[in-house]
């Protein structure tokens, strides 16, 4: 007999597939071809049946699919970002880290995209969760006096606007280390003491 976190554990590595799964269908496919029957297929599941008992919706479904991407992409930067001392080099880590991700992740970014464009409504909170550590980051470097005075929620969402408006251009081949020096340089100029 399984003990209830066997269960959890073997609920969680199902949804983990899936939402994999849903995420190479719609970097691949498109939005319009993620179907149930493509998600199975790419995940090797035997019925559609084992999508719907995990997710009640394809809503449902799409906001797992913006959850892992956010965990994917902050077990990417927690190296970068905790070997980063002090709130200039704070920033520093997370643009480039940011950008390798992107770089490194493309099916992660045109999944996303494809939610987006098509104004799937997922995502507000992790936006915003984003936006408000930088906030926190930009609030403590003031603090040190790393940074000029400035609104940290405006310029957090600049930040996570400039990095979000280059994924299609990394995808589509932009040089990363190019695009996260321009934008580091960019960064340090607009919040420098």
């Amino acid at each position: 007999m399984q003990s209830s976190a066997t269960r959890r554990a073997a609920t969680e590595a199902r949804k983990a597939q899936i939402a994999s799964a849903t995420i190479a269908v719609l970097a691949r496919r498109g939005y319009a071809e993620t179907t149930f029957e493509a998600i199975c297929e790419q995940a090797g599941l035997s019925s559609k049946r084992l999508i719907s008992y995990h997710f009640s919706s394809k809503d449902h479904l799409f906001e797992a699919v913006v959850r892992q991407v956010v965990e994917d992409a902050a077990a990417f930067m927690r190296p970068a970002l905790d070997a980063a001392s002090g709130a200039r080099a704070q920033l520093e880590a997370f643009i480039r880290a940011n950008i390798a991700f992107i770089a490194a992740h493309p099916e992660h970014v045109r999944a996303v995209q494809q939610i987006a464009f098509n104004q799937v409504p997922v995502g507000g909170d992790e936006q915003d969760a984003a936006v408000a550590r930088l906030a926190a980051l930009f609030a403590e470097g003031q603090q040190a006096g790393a940074f000029r005075e400035f609104d940290g929620g405006l310029m957090g969402t600049a930040l996570r606007a400039s990095i979000d408006g280059v994924a299609d251009r990394l995808v589509k081949g932009l040089d990363p280390d190019r695009c996260a020096d321009e934008l580091v340089e960019l960064f340090d100029r607009a919040t420098r003491a």
